[in-house]
């Protein structure tokens, strides 16, 4: 498995997948071909059809320039690698094209090339399941985190600790900002609301409406193209920040358990990364926001002082109940229902490691059994619900705002 480094990525939002995978494939295509006089780039299936809202022509024009590059677009179209596939070529003065270049945004902003080789793979892990590495723990007395530590050496700590400062401060400019994110919708963002009101209510409240807010916090930042932290991708950017900054503030948790506690959730997000998939256009939104919250899950498992086995339990049932859950972005853009899923998986999170914490660990359904039938429920899932904003919540949203529109005013 990939370094964590690979998995917790900072940038600016709104999709790992749709605007920091193509951008990233942007940079390596300009690289190879500085001299070109224009660019074409082709975008297909779930790229090309939520591409808009994603900003997906935005990042590519960033990088290949707004007046030497052509876009065209094919939602009907996928390229055989992966829903996200691109198609870059570089011409020259005579329209002549001198390099083709097909390459996929595989989710977390990672990309593929047709080939197979990913863009600086660096493998550092030798155990490819949780069991394994669980059983592993067990038989030499240590944790998770220090299994991460035996792999990506001491150094790891402090690029954790700038991905902590970075999730820090994306929930704390989400909670101090108020007004309409960007795109169609017209999205009042909500954080500072539910922030203001959990602090004049009741105890009862407290654990829901900080978490809510906190989670609101990072995927309204991500939605408006905040710098934020993969975890493991933008569109599930804010439940792991929420839990932790929740346990943190409630719970006196300190840096260095924070840390551990973001390196054993930079493990279960690889393994799932390595053995499934974190890409809602491969295999919707249970290969995000189920990731994030299986991850966010063993993270605040390991704060309340978890076993190994109580850990995975956690992380197991953080994904298995999103088993299922589609990708249906409305209008192509991450806020609805992304934002509110964020909310609602940080909450759950925090309950599942409860339970697990209750428990001694004992369960029927591993981990990563969890991780194979996610990858296999997604592949069975029509396409429309993956990523391509052709069915579910965003077909809703486009016949009644449609319907809307024809109505004699």
């Amino acid at each position: 498995m990939e370094s964590i480094r690979e998995l917790y990525r900072i940038g600016v939002g709104p999709s790992s997948s749709h605007t920091m995978g193509p951008k990233k494939a942007a940079e390596e295509f300009l690289a190879r071909n500085k001299d070109s006089e224009t660019f074409r780039v082709t975008l297909y299936g779930s790229l090309a059809a939520t591409g808009k809202g994603h900003l997906t022509d935005w990042a590519i024009l960033q990088v290949l320039g707004e007046e030497r590059t052509s876009i065209a677009w094919k939602p009907e179209e996928e390229l055989p690698g992966h829903p996200n596939g691109m198609q870059f070529e570089a011409l020259n003065a005579d329209g002549q094209v001198l390099d083709t270049v097909r390459v996929y945004s595989v989710g977390g902003g990672a990309i593929r090339y047709e080939d197979g080789a990913e863009v600086n793979p660096v493998h550092v892990y030798d155990l490819p399941t949780l069991t394994a590495i669980m059983e592993m723990c067990e038989r030499k007395g240590i944790t998770y985190w220090e299994y991460v530590e035996q792999c990506e050496g001491k150094e790891i700590w402090d690029f954790l600790k700038e991905v902590w400062t970075v999730m820090e401060a994306s929930v704390e400019r989400g909670l101090n900002t108020q007004g309409v994110l960007p795109g169609s919708i017209g999205l009042k963002r909500h954080a500072w609301s539910y922030f203001k009101k959990t602090k004049l209510s009741g105890p009862d409240m407290q654990q829901t409406g900080r978490v809510t807010a906190y989670a609101l916090a990072v995927a309204e930042e991500n939605a408006g193209g905040g710098t934020i932290v993969t975890a493991p991708t933008c569109g599930a950017c804010g439940i792991v920040p929420a839990v932790l900054y929740y346990l943190r503030e409630t719970q006196g948790v300190t840096e260095g358990e924070i840390l551990h506690a973001l390196a054993t959730a930079g493990l279960f997000g690889n393994v799932i990364k390595h053995n499934g998939s974190i890409s809602g256009a491969e295999v919707g939104c249970q290969g995000e926001v189920g990731s994030a919250c299986a991850m966010a899950s063993a993270a605040a498992t390991q704060v309340m002082g978890g076993s190994v086995r109580q850990i995975e339990y956690a992380a197991e049932m953080g994904l298995e109940h999103h088993l299922g859950l589609t990708c249906d972005p409305v209008d192509g853009l991450v806020q609805i229902p992304c934002i509110e899923r964020n909310a609602c998986a940080s909450t759950r999170a925090l309950s599942r490691a409860q339970m697990a914490i209750l428990s001694d660990g004992t369960h029927r359904i591993p981990f990563d059994e969890v991780v194979e039938v996610m990858m296999r429920t997604g592949h069975d899932l029509p396409s429309l619900y993956r990523e391509t904003s052709t069915g579910g919540l965003a077909k809703a949203y486009d016949a009644r705002t449609r319907k809307c529109a024809c109505d004699p005013q």
